[in-house]
């Protein structure tokens, strides 16, 4: 499939991925196998591995050290160096560790290095598609026992993720929403229509498509989880599928995995329609519901 542009974000997990491909490309210009670059680390190969995927963080005397290692001249190391410093830095999701688990943190700074995220929907609107009223009342539903300062919070987390869409070089976002997403209640009239006003909105930007799968036709997808597919602008690195369960996620990364979640995602695209049907069909589930202000 062809994508639209964008070439990832700046946060740390996008400088991770970055760094490591570069260190990747200078490994193999000198032929240099992972075992090596290990040792010369005082590492094992798969921490290499990790590190040329941007799955770990970097310590500055490791990339240091691999940089002398593949011969990389001493004045050309502090660009390189700076990355790794960079890197190393917090994202800033990290300021709500207290009210998300690590295992989403780790999505978030997947989410903003991502170039692509397809994502098929089942029962909500998309996080990076809701409005405030909205994710206030999905996420007092999903945490009965939270206090308002943690749920202003979460709030707060989620409404901080949507920046992606709007920062330059934005991901491509296209979603599948299946048509119940859409006539599901949530928060009442007032809630939903604001929340169905912003997804025209939304489907305006550029570098967001929506489609919507009716209830008439079965797709494919419906029968499973919701999932996302994230696709990073590096082509060595693998697309990564998310599953989010209630207490923990499914980071799947296998090439058999990917192209199954990967099809299911084709089909659902083509049995739902076109983007440019999505404003029209929004509109007239807003004509059914009206204006509760009325």
């Amino acid at each position: 499939m062809t994508t639209l542009g964008g070439d990832g974000g700046t946060g740390p997990v996008a400088l991770r991925i970055r760094l490591g491909a570069e260190l990747r490309r200078l490994r193999k210009r000198r032929d240099i196998t992972r075992e090596a670059a290990g040792w010369e680390i005082r590492a094992s190969e798969s921490k290499i591995s990790r590190m040329e995927l941007g799955r770990v963080p970097f310590k500055e005397r490791d990339v240091a050290d691999l940089l002398a290692f593949y011969g990389v001249p001493e004045h050309e190391r502090d660009d390189l160096l700076a990355l790794a410093r960079r890197a190393s830095a917090p994202g800033w999701w990290q300021e709500f560790a207290d009210v998300a688990p690590p295992w989403f943190l780790s999505y978030l700074g997947l989410e903003e290095a991502a170039a692509l995220i397809r994502s098929y929907e089942v029962h909500f609107v998309p996080g990076l598609l809701q409005t405030a009223d909205y994710a206030r009342t999905v996420i007092t539903r999903g945490h009965t026992a939270a206090s308002p300062t943690e749920i202003d919070r979460r709030v707060a987390l989620r409404l901080g993720r949507q920046r992606v869409l709007h920062r330059t070089n934005p991901p491509q976002l296209w979603t599948v929403l299946d048509e119940a997403v859409l006539r599901r209640h949530v928060g009442g009239l007032a809630v939903m229509r604001g929340q169905l006003e912003a997804l025209i909105k939304a489907a305006d930007l550029p570098n967001v498509r929506i489609q919507v799968a009716p209830m008439r036709s079965a797709s494919h997808a419906s029968a499973g989880l919701p999932f996302a597919i994230l696709r990073f602008a590096e082509p060595e690195l693998s697309d990564i599928v998310y599953i989010e369960q209630l207490t923990s996620a499914l980071y799947l990364d296998k090439p058999h995995d990917v192209d199954h979640y990967a099809q299911t995602m084709d089909r659902a695209c083509v049995e739902a329609e076109p983007p440019d049907r999505t404003p029209a069909l929004v509109r007239a589930i807003l004509d059914e519901i009206g204006d509760p202000g009325r």
